[in-house]
């Protein structure tokens, strides 16, 4: 069965300055930045917008107090009467601006990295138990073969490493999606971690597309359900293909902000990374995966600071490599090792082939015609040696579907719509004259 979202132990709220974890200085800056910034004044909103507890948010704010870089306004704030408003003195925005100057970062608490390190091992890939009627249901709108699930949901329950590898267009991205959808369930992503006095932002609205709503966070908050410096959110999924180069696996600097942002292998952290296409990027397959072979083997990544200074993180993802490329051709035998189970996903026969034609044309309400059928499995598929493959179905159908739709036919097959679809899978061989 798989996890709940409340099997996920969530990451307990902190109830005084020191189970932060954090420099006093560097939380007080960050608070000074945060109201310099975003005009804020009552204890409510600051701590909303660094996504603390009221009472510590108080203490930070005394803190500041006591050294004059914050003054309370002598009245209650104009929208909330019961609340005391403070601002900036002219010391404390000297220093927020001097603390701004140092790095742009401001709002939420970064949670250390240590810390986080921990809530990563209660909600890690591996905990997860994914059934086989589960993965059956994610795959649910592909015809698979009997075999594949066999051999798909140990590598999935294992949450190490796959490689799925065959000819292009037989679903090996469906099937990475489908792994996907299968977990369901969601863990805790912190907006940002701190490691050595710097911050690194994890949370990203675009990876974590699936993250609670700010005014529910906000209700949680007020519950004290959980440490409100994380994100309640789906297991994030990264996808990238022959656009991934080696520099993408660092963490990105800006050097106008001096902040610093999670590499795409940190930002799915609890999910999974695909790596899609694999053999299509400008670095080598070899290059790429001799990047991971250490986070691959000893669930640890190895990052570095602008200083150089190098550092440890949780390594705790999914990675799933797909290829088009037989692996003998991209990768030696050593890299190959690292990789835990390899999969091949090859074309359907002609039976599945049709299970799959049959399919697409009653969902697309396109009528099936035996002669139709006929002249492309006897006349079409011989050019190609019989090759059958997952995308060809819908490709032929679509194309159909657009030659009825523009000369006002009903959509019903018939052996010339089967040529103009079929001209336009392949393209002929002919040298073109310049």
């Amino acid at each position: 069965m798989n996890m709940q979202p409340s099997a996920v132990m969530a990451p307990p709220p902190p109830k005084r300055m020191e189970d932060m974890q954090l420099q006093p200085v560097m939380m007080r800056d960050i608070i000074l930045k945060t109201i310099f910034r975003k005009n804020i004044s009552t204890a409510m909103e600051i701590a909303t917008a660094v996504c603390l507890p009221v009472p510590i948010t108080q203490e930070m704010i005394d803190y500041a107090r006591g050294q004059l870089l914050l003054e309370a306004t002598g009245t209650l704030n104009a929208n909330n009467g019961t609340e005391m408003g403070y601002q900036l003195t002219d010391a404390g925005k000297a220093r927020a601006l001097d603390a701004l100057a140092q790095s742009e970062y401001y709002g939420p608490m970064p949670v250390p990295l240590a810390v986080y390190s921990e809530q990563i091992k209660r909600q890690s890939i591996r905990n997860i138990h994914i059934s086989r009627d589960q993965l059956t249901d994610a795959m649910g709108h592909l015809i698979l073969p009997p075999d594949l699930l066999d051999n798909l949901g140990p590598a999935v329950g294992a949450g190490r490493s796959i490689l799925m590898y065959g000819p292009p267009g037989n679903g090996k991205s469906s099937i990475s999606n489908g792994i996907r959808d299968a977990m369901g369930d969601k863990i805790y992503i912190p907006h940002a971690i701190e490691y050595a006095g710097q911050v690194i932002t994890v949370y990203d609205p675009i990876v974590h597309s699936a993250a609670e709503t700010a005014a529910n966070n906000i209700g949680l908050r007020l519950t004290n359900r959980f440490d409100t410096r994380y994100v309640l959110c789906a297991r994030p999924t990264v996808i990238t293909g022959g656009e991934l180069s080696l520099d993408m696996l660092d963490l990105v600097y800006n050097p106008t902000a001096r902040t610093y942002q999670a590499p795409l292998q940190l930002k799915s952290t609890g999910g999974i990374f695909i790596v899609d296409d694999l053999g299509r990027q400008a670095e080598p397959p070899q290059k790429l995966v001799n990047r991971w072979i250490v986070p691959l083997e000893e669930s640890r990544d190895i990052l570095a600071l602008q200083s150089g200074e190098k550092f440890e993180v949780p390594f705790d993802t999914l990675v799933i490599f797909s290829t088009n490329f037989h692996p003998n051709e991209i990768f030696d035998q050593a890299a190959l090792r690292r990789i835990f189970f390899k999969i091949k996903i090859d074309g359907p026969d002609q039976q599945n082939f049709l299970k799959i034609f049959s399919m697409v044309a009653k969902k697309k309400k396109m009528q099936l015609c035996e002669r139709s059928l006929i002249h492309l499995l006897k006349t079409k598929y011989p050019t190609i040696k019989n090759v059958y493959a997952n995308y060809q179905p819908i490709f032929l159908i679509d194309q159909m579907i657009a030659v009825c739709d523009f000369e006002g036919w009903p959509y019903k097959m018939t052996p010339e719509l089967i040529d103009r679809a079929w001209a336009n899978m392949f393209v002929k061989d002919e040298k073109i004259v310049k």
